[in-house]
């Protein structure tokens, strides 16, 4: 924590798994809004000195920009899951992302965070990106309405054909056709919709808005390409552009709370899926200071920006070096919400609020990731303090394609650890220099550690029917 905190008075409710309060203006609203495929680097307010995102970095002046936020896995479906469930996504069965009409989803046996809220009488909304099963709509496969959202407007995976004039929105259950425009006014302009028509005033709300941009494939309006327009590369615009155009409906969402009287009683939280893509085709995003890119499980596949907003018990304009992930969220809303968490299922998120103490995390499990199909030699992750350490496997690499293979899921249950990288993030945040041979003692007691919640998490994690994904 570089900045410091003003003393914060937090009801005793607030921290205090279990106890619940009355349905009322007392109960904070909950707005997540989740970008995909967004750099540590892609931000203003972290650093980048050529992105317009004026909005995402007023929110950072509003509340508090963590500088090691992570996402829950270094790509997109698991990072869902684990932003949901507060569970790692190993846990629930999301192994890779998620290819449409793949038959691996998020089971209806896992506990969500709008279930949590609903029951507690929240009403529940997600917009935009679900990417947590294979088809919207067909009945094999639960959708955002059995995971507990009243309201939802969604695509499986990506806008397409891309984020302009996109046909493949499914609303409540019903598909809704093309849609002029691009796909993240389209989201914002149907999140602010729901707030002034559809929602019920009387009661507190969780909204969750999962935004396209800047995923590919990539369409930007002429209006924000053409604030780069110094760039002779047209590939380049568009990808900034998207990230500008993505920087707008953030604003217009927020610009409706203050409208709608609501800015004081929201806990905002604004965060990304996983890092940054940096393809052939659109080769600019940013990991900053971060090794490697997205499917990496190297920093800049995992840590992204998190920004959050929280009136009167966030000090505005602050800084915290603590480390927090996405699997952090279910905890923390549940006790900021006083509502009680889990108990019949292993949570390995553990509740923020002793942060905005200017307190350090007790973690009972530590952050941890894990992708087979990881590009990178290693495929499993752990964060203990500033200390990382990330384990290979003696099996082939698992592919990213989507598929399901039958090796591919052996591996997941029977594959073993086996070569270990350790680094100081504090003294070496592009993990450039391997310690594991200069300090023997702290690389044991962490690979123990690490082997014994694999271990623990391969035995918990369930397999698919073999799938391919159609060419």
């Amino acid at each position: 924590m570089r900045s410091v905190w003003w003393p914060l008075v937090l009801a005793a409710v607030l921290l205090v798994p279990g106890q619940r309060k009355g349905v009322g203006a007392d109960r904070p609203n909950v707005l997540i809004l989740f970008a995909d495929d967004l750099g540590y680097g892609d931000l203003g307010c972290y650093g980048n000195r050529v992105l317009r995102t004026p909005n995402i970095d007023r929110l950072a002046q509003e509340g508090v920009r963590f500088t090691a936020a992570y996402a829950g896995s270094p790509v997109c479906s698991p990072s869902r899951a684990a932003l949901l469930t507060g569970r790692t996504p190993q846990r629930v069965g999301i192994h890779n992302w998620i290819a449409f009409g793949s038959p691996m989803h998020l089971p209806t046996s896992e506990v969500t965070i709008a279930e949590l809220l609903k029951q507690a009488g929240y009403q529940t909304c997600q917009v935009g990106k679900w990417h947590l099963n294979g088809s919207l709509v067909s009945d094999a496969q639960p959708d955002p309405y059995d995971h507990g959202f009243d309201y939802w407007f969604a695509t499986q995976n990506n806008a397409l054909p891309s984020h302009r004039n996109p046909v493949n929105f499914v609303r409540n259950g019903v598909p809704v056709g093309r849609i002029e425009g691009f796909s993240g006014l389209i989201v914002a302009e149907e999140t602010i919709r729901w707030l002034k028509e559809h929602r019920d005033r009387t009661r507190p709300f969780f909204l969750y808005v999962c935004f396209h941009e800047p995923h590919e494939p990539i369409a930007t309006a002429p209006h924000f390409q053409a604030f780069y327009r110094q760039f002779a590369d047209p590939r380049q615009r568009r990808h900034h552009g998207n990230i500008s155009q993505l920087d707008y409906a953030v604003g217009r969402i927020l610009k409706a709370l203050d409208e709608l009287g609501l800015r004081d009683t929201t806990f905002v939280y604004f965060s990304s899926d996983n890092g940054p893509a940096i393809t052939r085709a659109h080769p600019y995003g940013s990991a900053g200071p971060l090794r490697a890119k997205k499917a990496h499980l190297y920093e800049g596949g995992i840590r992204v920006p998190g920004i959050l907003r929280w009136p009167g018990k966030a000090k505005p304009g602050t800084v915290c070096d603590e480390p927090i992930g996405v699997v952090d969220l279910l905890p923390t809303i549940c006790a900021m919400a006083g509502i009680d968490v889990p108990t019949d299922r292993k949570l390995d998120g553990t509740s923020f609020l002793p942060v905005l103490e200017g307190k350090k995390l007790r973690r009972s499990v530590p952050l941890y990731w894990q992708l087979n199909s990881a590009r990178s030699a290693p495929k499993v992750a752990m964060r203990v303090g500033d200390w990382k350490i990330l384990g290979h496997l003696d099996r082939p690499a698992a592919t990213l394609r989507g598929d399901i293979r039958p090796e591919d899921q052996d591996a997941i249950k029977h594959a073993r650890l086996v070569k270990f990288e350790l680094y100081n993030l504090r003294e070496d945040v592009g993990e450039q220099r391997d310690l594991a041979g200069k300090h023997p003692e702290k690389l044991a007691e962490l690979r123990a550690q690490l082997v014994a919640l694999y271990e623990e998490i391969q035995r918990e994690t369930p397999t698919w029917p073999a799938w391919q994904r159609p060419r």
